[in-house]
């Protein structure tokens, strides 16, 4: 099949499975399997796929039908213009945490000092600040030694010197008395029971990434009272969590004793991102 047909046929199936973007589906997978931008396939619409090209096109697709991520599929997914290396070990970074890095950068501004993110999964956070803040250094912990690695696999990758990459729980791995100017955060914040954790890519997800005990704050309320001992005098703590969890976290920092406390938007207009200053 030609590349237009192909593309054609691909988005009628992906549209017929559920698919919310069977254009973009399509279209990446096909790029991946072409090794070409999206400007190609608009360029050679008539390009024939060779049997092989083909055979791993309904491979991926496949795979897509069933509901697989395209960012595990393909193995990589874009955020804040870094191209980050994917894998089902790791939550796949999303747009609306680019909010907590604008977020992030801004209160940069205000003191100087070390940057800690925890739960770093592909070190999608931590790179994009260490991309934006090169004379800064930026850490980032994540429980599972698979996404360590990622991490470090994709900070290599990116040429980003300024990160250094831990395995542990939360806080543990950090050396005594360091203390740093930010602390950011996109821990685990769905509940158990929440319904969302068996539709579209979520059912692919490490769960050990989404779920929090306590109403999923159980993870925040232990961030927020541990970060005490490592956040510099009026250093920032920013979470994001669930658009229904504002109030929550509010409560929580206001009775660690937290001042400046406030809630910030994502793009969709959902409450995502709370943030305090110590």
């Amino acid at each position: 099949m030609n590349i237009e047909a192909l593309v054609a046929l691909a988005k009628t199936r992906l549209a017929e499975s559920g698919s919310d973007s069977p254009s973009l589906d399509a279209a990446v997978l096909l790029c991946h399997v072409l090794q070409k931008p999206r400007s190609y396939l608009l360029t050679w619409p008539e390009k024939v796929l060779t049997s092989e090209q083909q055979t791993e096109f309904d491979a991926l697709l496949t795979r897509r039908l069933s509901g697989e991520p395209v960012a595990y599929i393909i193995g990589e997914r874009e955020f804040w213009s870094l191209p980050l290396k994917v894998s089902p070990s790791t939550l796949i970074p999303r747009p609306d945490t680019e909010r907590l890095v604008e977020l992030a950068l801004e209160k940069a501004e205000q003191i100087p000092g070390d940057i800690l993110d925890l739960g770093t999964g592909t070190g999608a956070i931590a790179l994009a600040l260490a991309s934006e803040l090169p004379a800064r250094h930026v850490f980032g912990v994540d429980l599972r030694h698979e996404a360590q690695q990622l991490a470090i696999e994709n900070s290599q990758r990116l040429q980003i010197t300024n990160v250094t990459f831990l395995q542990g729980s939360w806080f543990t791995p950090l050396v005594e008395g360091i203390k740093f100017a930010l602390i950011v955060s996109n821990p685990p914040y769905i509940e158990e029971s929440d319904p969302h954790l068996e539709q579209g890519d979520v059912r692919f997800e490490p769960k050990s990434a989404l779920v929090a005990e306590d109403n999923g704050l159980a993870d925040i309320k232990y961030i927020a009272q541990t970060a005490r001992e490592y956040l510099l005098a009026e250093g920032w703590l920013l979470f994001e969590h669930g658009y229904e969890q504002a109030t929550a976290v509010q409560t929580i920092l206001k009775e660690l004793g937290y001042q400046a406390i406030t809630t910030e938007q994502d793009y969709a207009g959902n409450d995502r991102v709370t943030l305090a200053r110590l």
